[in-house]
């Protein structure tokens, strides 16, 4: 009764064994404190009660034995009924009962067989005028001891429970906190033209490749060429064998805003370090995402190799897999022989030759390069880093009787370092290389260093979404139209606004061959479609074709958006809004590079303005303006709009009968 009355006591307690220790604890204690002032009384009235007798004695006479016991038993009882009195309704107005029981007693030792309740109040006022101030003191207790059990329960409703105390405090919100190499990036200059560096000035580069630049009509570096390139010949200053002071190189990370000249970054310091080699061995894989892209970065490097000795191959299926085994390796007298300093693959072709092609060896790869880091590290399902680093750190005989010999990176010690052995370092680079540490550990990334167009913020409540650099010479537009609209607004751009070249997104495969009919039965414009449902020939062709201005507009999908260096493209329409920031930082970057001037347009329904315009913002763009196309502008082509799509869906019919059959 007693525990029910102090939960009531403090309103709805909540339920649990907390609450419920915590109030028979409480409980507990207020009993104990009964007792005590309970004793403290008793003993206090039996000392009155000692003179009281004596005056008795002097009137009536000593009582007998057998009345003193019947006297001690009925107060024991009325003493134990006391003591039975409900918890939360003692205080003073306990002690007053029990006074009143006291002096009733007595009434009953004096002779009175029924005490009267005014004479015992009477009695009770005149005896226990000392005994108020105590009943006070014991209220002051129960108030306090009952005040701090409902301040534990309001800090219980916080979700908080504060061990030691009842004490207030604030839960402090959690704050990103990244590694510190990328809190604190080495920073990039973010404008190309007004941060040109010569050539001659960036320190470290031998003159044949300083002859080869300049032949190739480059007369400056990029601000992310000059800070790169110096900071990866720093690590081979002392030779292939060591990095700098016999220790591990650190790996480089780049990020830069795309077109910004991160390719030729890693291609100058590759080609000299390598030129100093006398044995030819794989000593260098640069990894990438598409065929095309790599055949791209394969010819940048054959360029740069020309007449310095190392040999450049590329592994990614374009040829067949024997025809790849011969420009790898070759026999000679029995003994198996590398013909490649520098490949370039990608990840499925890459995995092949690991595991099916025995004389291929990675065993002294000194550089892994990774380019479109942050696409690769989303393809590590396939496993291919892990088969490299295998690759690398294969043993082959006794490792302790060869003068070189590679083991998996640990400690530094004696031991380690003694005989050296050559170290691996990887190269990251990326428009839109993620700052999420958990993806990035996936690389095992040795001490890495980054490099980066802007500085990474900690600040949790603006992490929302990664913000990423633009192409400073970027315009970008978005057009609010119908799914009807759509192909006469581009026929509109390129018939009526004479917008040439023009590089075209979609989605899908499928959207891009159908918007590919319809250009090209409409007339008036020289189309072609870029992806996979062509041969990597037949898209070979397609792109120099529109490099060469034979082809006004090229309807592509995802596969041209990363990395492709089209010369000359001035314009990007984006058919299908790309759902993701990466895609369209990606896309939009095909024009607008080295510095120069592109527009880019995004085609977007009444449903997707809101998402879009936002993601867009978030990531950080300057500012992407509306551009609308008036109703009147399309009129006097809707009649053979009509036509086309007619046209359109017998050809699409016909096409989809053929791949049945």
């Amino acid at each position: 009764m007693a525990l029910f009355m102090i939960n009531r006591y403090l309103g709805e307690e909540e339920d649990g064994e907390c609450s419920e220790s915590r109030s028979r604890a409480l409980l507990a204690k207020l009993q104990e404190r009964a007792k005590a002032r309970e004793q403290q009384s008793i003993s206090n009235i039996a000392d009155k009660d000692d003179g009281h007798k004596g005056n008795i004695k002097e009137k009536k006479g000593k009582p007998g034995p057998q009345e003193t016991k019947e006297t001690q038993q009925k107060s024991q009882r009325r003493g134990k009924q006391a003591r039975k009195t409900d918890l939360a309704d003692e205080g003073v107005v306990l002690i007053k009962k029990r006074k009143k029981f006291s002096l009733c007693d007595e009434s009953a030792k004096t002779g009175d067989d029924e005490p009267d309740n005014e004479k015992c109040a009477e009695k009770t006022a005149e005896k226990t005028e000392g005994d108020v101030e105590k009943s006070k003191d014991f209220e002051t207790d129960v108030n306090q001891q009952l005040d701090e059990l409902h301040a534990e329960k309001d800090a219980s409703q916080t979700g908080l429970h504060i061990l030691g105390g009842f004490e207030e405090k604030t839960e402090q919100k959690v704050k990103r906190v990244l590694p510190q190499w990328l809190a604190q990036p080495d920073v990039i200059e973010r404008d190309i033209k007004g941060n040109l560096v010569p050539v001659n000035e960036v320190p470290g580069i031998c003159p044949v490749l300083l002859k080869k630049l300049k032949a190739n009509g480059i007369q400056n570096f990029f601000p992310v060429q000059a800070e790169v390139i110096p900071a990866i010949l720093n690590s081979v200053s002392s030779e292939l064998l060591v990095g700098p002071g016999g220790y591990r190189p650190r790996d480089i990370c780049v990020s830069a805003p795309t077109g910004s000249g991160k390719t030729l970054a890693f291609v100058i310091p590759v080609i000299q370090a390598l030129s100093k080699r006398v044995v030819c061995e794989v000593r260098a894989l640069a990894v990438l995402p598409t065929k095309e892209l790599a055949q791209q970065v394969s010819n940048v490097f054959s360029s740069y190799a020309e007449g310095t000795g190392v040999k450049v191959v590329m592994i990614a299926g374009q040829k067949s897999f024997a025809v790849e085994q011969a420009l790898l390796s070759e026999s000679r007298g029995g003994v198996c022989c590398s013909l490649a300093d520098i490949v370039v693959a990608t990840p499925g072709r890459l995995v092949d030759h690991i595991n099916k092609h025995n004389n291929f060896s990675l065993r002294h790869l000194r550089f892994l390069i990774i380019d479109e880091a942050d696409r690769m590290i989303d393809s590590m399902h396939q496993s291919w880093l892990s088969q490299v680093t295998k690759a690398v750190y294969r043993c082959q005989g006794d490792p302790q009787m060869s003068v070189f010999r590679r083991i998996l990176p640990g400690p530094i010690t004696v031991s380690s370092l003694s005989p050296p052995q050559m170290p691996l370092q990887k190269l990251l680079f990326s428009a839109t290389l993620t700052h999420n540490p958990e993806k990035l550990q996936l690389l095992d990334l040795h001490q890495p260093r980054l490099f980066s167009s802007t500085k990474t913020s900690t600040d949790g409540d603006t992490q929302n979404q990664e913000s990423f650099q633009f192409p400073q010479s970027l315009s970008e537009y978005y057009v609010p139209c119908t799914l009807n609209k759509k192909p006469l607004v581009i026929l509109h751009f390129l018939l009526r606004l004479k917008f040439s070249p023009v590089l075209c997104f979609t989605n899908s495969r499928e959207t891009a061959h159908r918007l590919y009919l319809l250009v090209k039965f409409f007339g008036g414009v020289v189309v072609a479609e870029f992806s996979s449902r062509l041969s990597p020939n037949e898209r070979q062709r397609t792109l120099k074709d529109f490099e060469q201005r034979k082809i006004q507009l090229l309807i592509s999908t995802d596969a041209a958006a990363r990395g492709i260096d089209i010369t000359g493209v001035k314009c990007v329409i984006n058919y299908d809004a790309p759902q993701y920031i990466r895609t369209y930082i990606h896309r939009v970057g095909r024009t607008a590079r080295a510095g120069k001037p592109g527009l880019a347009f995004t085609f977007l329904l009444n449903v997707q303005e809101k998402r879009f315009l936002q993601m867009v913002l978030d990531a950080g763009s300057p500012g992407i303006q509306r551009q609308i196309v008036q109703p009147e502008s399309l009129k006097g082509m809707e009649a053979c709009y009509e036509k086309t799509l007619v046209e359109v869906g017998k050809t699409v019919k016909e096409e989809n009968a053929k791949k049945r059959s």
